[in-house]
């Protein structure tokens, strides 16, 4: 545990002087900024970039109608911890359109040091859950909650996040410090700074694949009672398969072909299908419940979906189609895992524009419900705070939280490419390891 008081009481007085102005921690900042940055496929480095500031500047991926773009509304934040999401490993596999030196990182963590003039409710020396979407607070889908699709973000389509391709160029977060827009409305204080650190393994999870599990759990329909399967047990599956159990699913199967992930769903009660051995996956469904189907399914694999068999090749409408395959009449598909409109990789023409061979016939004939897109965090993401806080969910555990300096960000990112079962969360400031 830090000790008591600020977070940047830690950081040292090196802030440069055009930052010492009101609203400012007069202890923080640095005049550089370690970050992670993609460099092409298969290539992560950290490097020095700016210390961010309240507007959006010229750099990868930035829409030119958001450069120049003021943010007298947002944040700085010292950042506490940031993940090495599933989603930013598309994008380092080559597997997007993602421009070389684009900065990483949409699963931040951090502490407030510097609040901008029209910033009325966050303060100085918060610390807070930045949801990965990017959110105005004011257009039509925000009011409405769908904030994984606001419109005002984003110049070329509805929906943003930090340091990811097609999202706006907001910069990425696995860095020392990030710039946060729209404070007040997008970051989630922690009532007690002390009790968070003690749990931020389990509160760095917020920010995405927390509430993005659930979501898929909750449009998948899991209730009290439910039989589920999650397709994929990368973090966003296990965090999906716990959040079954934490809505009250009776059984949890989950498939995938990697064993150790296999064996991290089964550390917290689920059952598992091993897709790389033979069976159908009804059959596989039935040895397990007793019938070849379930009542809601949940797909956390996405457009790099392999077909089912031990030298199975990539087939990415696989996963669609199984779950169609399993899940009963009137069921409900929750499809958190990502799907792209450019895959510069793709096994087909069709598919490097994200157009997939999907037996829709199938889900027409069963009546089924599908709901795909992002997870709008804001609508979750309070109640699963309080869960953590009031120690009923231990979503670190269940994902297999591994805790690494930023300096290590290529190791990790090489390590989780290679499937292992972990869920790997960058510490810039050394603020979680001295926890």
């Amino acid at each position: 545990m830090i000790a008591e008081g600020n977070l940047v009481d830690t950081i040292g007085d090196g802030m440069p002087p055009e930052h010492r102005r009101k609203g400012v921690s007069t202890v923080a900042g640095n005049a550089g900024n370690q970050a992670v940055a993609y460099l092409g496929p298969g290539k992560v480095t950290v490097e020095t970039i700016d210390y961010p500031e309240l507007v959006l500047k010229d750099g990868p991926g930035v829409h030119p109608a958001n450069v120049g773009r003021k943010c007298d509304h947002g944040v700085i934040l010292k950042v506490v911890s940031t993940n090495i999401c599933g989603s930013d490993q598309h994008m380092v596999r080559g597997r997007t359109t993602a421009p070389s030196g684009l900065v990483l990182g949409h699963e931040i963590t951090g502490e407030v040091v510097e609040a901008g003039r029209d910033v009325e409710y966050i303060k100085v020396g918060d610390l807070c859950s930045v949801p990965f979407n990017i959110a105005c607070g004011r257009c039509r889908m925000c009011k409405e909650g769908h904030t994984g699709v606001c419109l005002n973000v984003n110049p070329e389509r509805p929906g943003s996040a930090y340091g990811y391709v097609d999202m706006g160029g907001w910069v990425g977060g696995q860095a020392e410090y990030v710039m946060v827009p729209y404070a007040d409305w997008n970051l989630l204080r922690f009532p007690d700074k002390d009790q968070a650190m003690e749990k931020i393994l389990d509160l760095t999870m917020l920010s995405d694949i927390f509430p993005t599990g659930y979501h898929g759990a909750v449009t998948a329909g899991v209730t009290t009672g439910s039989t589920v399967y999650v397709a994929g047990a990368g973090p966003v599956g296990l965090a999906a398969a716990y959040s079954s159990l934490l809505l009250g699913a009776a059984v949890v199967v989950v498939g995938d072909m990697v064993a150790e992930r296999l064996e991290q769903a089964r550390s917290f009660g689920c059952e598992t299908v091993d897709l790389t051995e033979q069976g159908t996956l009804p059959e596989r469904l039935e040895q397990i419940l007793g019938e070849p189907e379930v009542d809601a399914a949940i797909d956390a694999v996405g457009f790099e979906a392999r077909g089912h068999g031990a030298n199975a090749a990539e087939a990415p409408a696989t996963v669609l189609n199984s779950v169609m395959e399993v899940t009963r009449a009137a069921g409900r598909l929750g499809i958190p895992g990502l799907y792209v409109t450019g895959d510069p990789g793709a096994v087909d023409d069709a598919a490097k524009m994200g157009s997939l061979s999907i037996r829709i016939g199938l889900g027409w004939a069963k009546s089924h419900t599908f709901t795909t897109g992002q997870c709008p965090v804001m609508r979750y993401h309070r109640r699963l705070m309080g869960a953590i806080l009031a120690d009923r969910a231990h979503i670190a555990d269940a994902v297999n939280a591994t805790v690494i300096p930023l300096s290590e960000a290529p190791r990790g990112y090489a390590e989780f490419d290679s499937g292992v079962a972990r869920k790997y969360v960058l510490d810039p400031h050394g603020l979680v390891a001295a926890r």
